[in-house]
């Protein structure tokens, strides 16, 4: 089942994703066209992981981790399917990151490996939008490169774990303006979702909401205002959003107020 979260007629729904609609807690159907789509879940915690695809680490000349490299994703900077990503005055190189994200559903320390999918509510897409200017690599990666308002899009909903034959085995694209720029799958992640859970919860209690970005594929690319960029996941779903200028973004506040 596809669940979702968005905003009809002024209130906030948790509904799920029908034949082509949208259902709401009542049962009515209402169209994706006049709804305002938010993440489909309220994150306890974001974890993200740095270079978790071998290929990816090569493009930009790093070496692999020998351990799950992680930062976190601030709350703040989530919007939902459709929502417009800002770009920041001033910088230079702002790049997608198409990632597989994994819902927590269950509390659990120190889980281990062979029972960390019993931990597993579902997943979702996400898309680790990152300023490449703000990347060093001794403080890598920073929370101000990847932690702008806009620059977590998740969704458009997230899919029942049991939906999910393996989710070892998803191919994960790219698109910017109907072009593909990114590849991959998970097939080639260094370490696996279960290896990842095992390695949060060995210093930390992941809880009921948490998430777990699980790292990109290679292919990042430059993205500009102006720009739609969409990420596929097989039996996830599509999630589609644009970039506009900042300027215009704090243009369009101002006459809202």
């Amino acid at each position: 089942m596809r669940h979702a979260r968005y905003i009809d007629r002024g209130q906030i729904h948790e509904g799920v994703w029908e034949n082509g609609a949208l259902v709401d807690e009542e049962g009515r159907r209402v169209s994706h066209e006049q709804v305002i789509w938010l993440p489909p879940i309220e994150p306890r915690t974001v974890y993200g992981l740095a270079l978790n695809y071998a290929d990816h680490a090569a493009e930009l000349s790093l070496e692999k981790p020998k351990e799950p490299v992680l930062f976190i994703k601030p709350n703040a900077s989530l919007i939902g399917h459709l929502a417009p990503i800002v770009y920041p005055r001033g910088v230079e190189y702002m790049h997608y990151e198409a990632e597989l994200a994994v819902i927590i559903g269950r509390a659990g320390r120190r889980i281990r490996p062979e029972e960390a999918f019993e931990h597993v509510l579902g997943y979702t897409i996400a898309n680790d939008v990152t300023v490449r200017d703000f990347v060093g690599n001794m403080f890598r990666p920073p929370i101000r490169a990847k932690g702008f308002d806009t620059f977590g899009p998740l969704g458009p909903w997230w899919i029942d774990a049991a939906d999910v034959s393996n989710p070892h085995e998803l191919e994960i694209q790219t698109y910017v303006n109907g072009e593909v720029r990114q590849r991959g799958n998970t097939r080639d992640l260094i370490f696996r979702i279960d290896e990842v859970i095992s390695f949060i919860s060995s210093f930390v209690t992941l809880r009921p909401g948490d998430v777990i970005l699980t790292g990109t594929p290679p292919g990042i690319s430059p993205v500009k205002p102006g720009d739609v960029i969409e990420i596929e996941i097989d039996g996830i779903g599509r999630l589609k959003n644009p970039v506009v200028n900042e300027g215009n973004r704090e243009r369009e506040k101002e006459v809202r107020a």
